[in-house]
């Protein structure tokens, strides 16, 4: 608060708006209408802080998933290449966290896109 602002009392009555013709009166309503129904609207999307939590949740999750399926892999074929890919999936999935918690969500997010299915393309491709 700046200073003028803690000058001013608190009790102060806010002085009412002139009152205007109907029509005035009626264009303000619909004008309050469409504000409500672009605030709903808006009201769909994620915070800032939303976003960055489901970006955690999503590549804590995509880590516990490669995780499991490097598990699996090694248990039936032991591989450097397996190790590899897996390993920097799990990697990457930690990047992606951490730029999630520094607000780099819009990275994050095609980083996570792009590296699960290069993981799971290479894992595909390369590995038999």
């Amino acid at each position: 608060m700046s200073t003028s602002d803690q000058d001013q009392s608190v009790d102060t009555p806010i002085p009412a708006p002139d009152a205007g013709t109907a029509a005035e009166l009626e264009a303000e309503t619909e004008a309050e209408g469409e504000a409500e129904a672009e605030g709903e609207a808006e009201g769909r999307r994620l915070t800032p802080r939303q976003a960055r939590r489901l970006r955690i949740a999503l590549s804590s999750v995509g880590m516990v998933a490669m995780a499991v399926v490097l598990g699996l892999r090694i248990a039936s074929r032991s591989s450097v290449l397996v190790v590899g890919v897996y390993g920097l999936a799990l990697i990457l999935c930690g990047v992606v966290i951490e730029l999630s918690r520094n607000g780099r969500t819009r990275l994050g997010s095609w980083l996570l896109a792009v590296g699960l299915v290069a993981a799971i393309g290479s894992d595909w491709l390369l590995i038999p």
